[in-house]
């Protein structure tokens, strides 16, 4: 089976996500297509800049798991998608073990982060929401062994 062109999957995860919103109340297709342009500048491949695209789309329900297993995706896509997909209830060293463990994914995430704690992001939520937001992020970058603002 031919791999989905990036175009394809761009298209798919826009639908996928159509009438979501982030918490600052953007269009979520706004985020897919700052994390996926933020792998393409750290240097990342195909496959990771159509998990990027698809990053959130199982842990959102906007796609199932079963529809990524059969998708015409690279199993190394696919494992990046379910390797950033978050499990209900699982500790932040696990998710962040699988994500390390996972060839393709850290960058990805490295991506995901960045964009989540841009700061003009984070600048339209309550103090609550940006404080909460802000050490989830930087502990998540420690447990991932990145920078600080990457």
């Amino acid at each position: 089976m031919t791999p989905l062109t990036l175009a394809l999957v761009e298209d798919l995860a826009r639908r996928a996500h159509a009438g979501q919103t982030d918490k600052a109340g953007r269009p979520y297709a706004e985020h897919l297509a700052a994390v996926a342009e933020g792998v393409r500048m750290r240097g990342g491949d195909e496959e990771q800049i159509a998990a990027a695209w698809l990053h959130d789309a199982v842990e959102d329900d906007a796609l199932t798991e079963e529809w990524l297993d059969g998708a015409a995706l690279t199993p190394r896509t696919r494992a990046i998608v379910l390797a950033l997909t978050k499990r209900a209830g699982e500790p932040p060293e696990e998710y962040a073990r699988r994500i390390l463990s996972t060839p393709g994914a850290a960058l990805v995430k490295q991506a995901d982060l960045a964009h989540n704690a841009d700061p003009a992001r984070l600048a339209v939520l309550d103090d609550a929401t940006r404080t909460r937001l802000t050490e989830k992020y930087t502990r998540m970058r420690a447990l991932l062994g990145l920078p600080e603002g990457e």
